[in-house]
């Protein structure tokens, strides 16, 4: 399995292949459908969000609470495919990566291509699993989502597949 540091860079993205089992260590932030549509409203009013896309990787998560001891609790994928039509546009802004489960839209495949970015599939009903790979948690905004907010996780082999390369490879169309 093949571990990646994050933030993900040109050349790590360039060497990942579809279908490709690989250990994510390092920073990502969480978004849902609620945060996305605000951060569409923010686009649309020509206002800038209370945060870069530049260089991230989203997880499409809703974290539940953190047990005593825990930086978060149990924290599943949430299904891409609800995010699709704002993905291509935040690809465009600079998002690197993506972590959700599901197929993504031709639209999506093309802007993943066109951004030279990554999809990475998570293991769905593994929610307690992704919990303990989270070692910190931190609000970034929308606070008033509660779980939906946008959050800036550090984590530590967090397992995933890559399911759609920077070239279009696509581990749903094989």
């Amino acid at each position: 399995m093949k571990q990646i540091h994050l933030p993900l860079t040109d050349e790590i993205i360039g060497e990942l292949t579809a279908g490709e089992s690989v250990l994510l260590s390092g920073s990502i932030i969480t978004g849902r459908d609620c945060a996305h549509k605000r951060i569409a409203e923010y686009l649309d009013r020509g206002e800038t969000p209370p945060f870069s896309f530049r260089g991230e990787t989203i997880y499409y998560a809703g974290p539940c609470p953190a047990p005593e001891g825990k930086a978060c609790g149990s924290c599943g994928p949430t299904t891409s495919a609800r995010m699709d039509s704002y993905a291509p546009r935040l690809l465009d802004l600079g998002l690197k990566g993506m972590i959700g489960k599901g197929e993504r839209s031709e639209e999506v495949q093309e802007a993943i291509v066109r951004n030279h970015a990554v999809y990475f599939a998570a293991i769905g009903g593994a929610g307690a699993l992704y919990g303990n790979a989270i070692k910190e948690s931190e609000l970034v905004a929308f606070p008033d989502l509660l779980s939906e907010a946008v959050y800036r996780f550090r984590i530590e082999n967090f397992p995933c597949v890559v399911a759609i390369d920077c070239r279009g490879g696509n581990i749903y169309k094989r």
